[in-house]
């Protein structure tokens, strides 16, 4: 397969497509923006920033577990549910205080598992599920989770604020594997304890705390490149990216893994003076970290190895989720 090729499939890639919509819902509430005073940061985040009046604020988040999943799986959906949400307030530097859940279950056995895999989502990462709703008799599944987390006010690790010069690092965990219910998802949490776990998603607090990141995002549905994506979207800036600096695992076809959302994830900007410590900050947290590009002047986020280089997205014409968009 060439770049050309590589660039079409990640475009149509469904973990990009379906973020299109974003765009329209976003666009509802822009007549009651006036009313969000409080809001550092709204659409566009892995969570929202809410100023308090001190020197903390809170994350503020949520996430619905794609049904297709729920149905192969209700109890990893309820363990998915957990990671998605944590992974949010970590990417911002944050620390993640409690969550919430509205939970539909087709049956007493679905309703169960879906609480099972809360629960256990709760006892890996030691972030408490606080109360939510349930409706025990619905003829479907369904999950949505909300999270609340706290982060210092000038340590918040944004996604909108990437600037041209700034290199692009991205960050795994390697200690994975493929699945359960996708080929695109890659599984770093449920086999390991939580002493662990806990420890691999505190380092993006070093990292702000440190404020070694200009911006950043966890890796979620559109993979590496699409969650990029969407960083450079909302930052207004383009991109380039070096396939061949990309940390990859062993046994997995490179144009899977780029779709991959992995368990433990993060594609991070950062001053060419800070890019170091970063990835070394990561590292000894167990990740495999690299630089693998450069923010760069204009619209374009383009991706490149020893055979050329393709645009992916030109965000003055195209759009993933509309949100920072010419």
């Amino acid at each position: 397969m060439n770049l050309e090729q590589l660039a079409e499939r990640i475009r149509s890639f469904e973990g990009v497509t379906r973020k299109k919509q974003i765009e329209d819902i976003v666009s509802i509430f822009e007549a009651v923006r006036p009313e969000y005073g409080n809001a550092i940061v709204d659409f566009g985040d892995d969570a929202a920033v809410i100023d308090i009046g001190g020197d903390d604020v809170i994350l503020f988040a949520a996430d619905g577990i794609w049904g297709r999943l729920l149905d192969a799986s209700p109890w990893w959906a309820g363990y998915g549910a957990v990671v998605v949400n944590v992974n949010d307030i970590a990417a911002m530097g944050g620390k993640p205080l409690a969550m919430v859940d509205i939970a539909s279950a087709n049956s007493p056995k679905a309703c169960r598992e879906l609480m099972e895999g809360l629960a256990e989502g709760v006892r890996k990462f030691g972030v408490p599920v606080v109360g939510g709703h349930v409706h025990p008799d619905t003829k479907y599944n369904s999950l949505s989770v909300a999270i609340i987390g706290i982060v210092k006010k000038d340590c918040v690790i944004r996604s909108d604020t990437a600037k041209p010069g700034d290199l692009v690092i991205a960050a795994y965990d390697m200690d994975g594997k493929i699945g359960p219910n996708s080929p695109y998802s890659w599984d770093t949490t449920s086999f390991k304890e939580p002493s662990v776990l806990r420890e691999s998603y505190l380092v993006t607090q070093e990292i702000a705390q440190k404020k070694l990141a200009s911006a950043g995002k966890d890796i979620s549905n559109p993979g590496l490149i699409g969650t990029l994506g969407m960083l450079c979207e909302t930052s207004r800036v383009g991109a380039s990216v070096d396939l061949e600096k990309v940390p990859r695992p062993e046994g997995v076809d490179f144009e899977q893994w780029l779709k991959v959302h992995p368990g433990t994830g993060y594609v991070f900007t950062a001053d060419p003076e800070k890019a170091g410590e970063c990835v070394a900050v990561f590292e000894k947290a167990g990740l495999t970290a690299a630089v693998v590009g450069k923010i760069e002047e204009g619209l374009k986020l383009d991706m490149y190895d020893k055979t050329g280089r393709v645009t992916v997205f030109d965000f003055s014409k195209d759009s993933i989720t509309g949100i920072g968009s010419e």
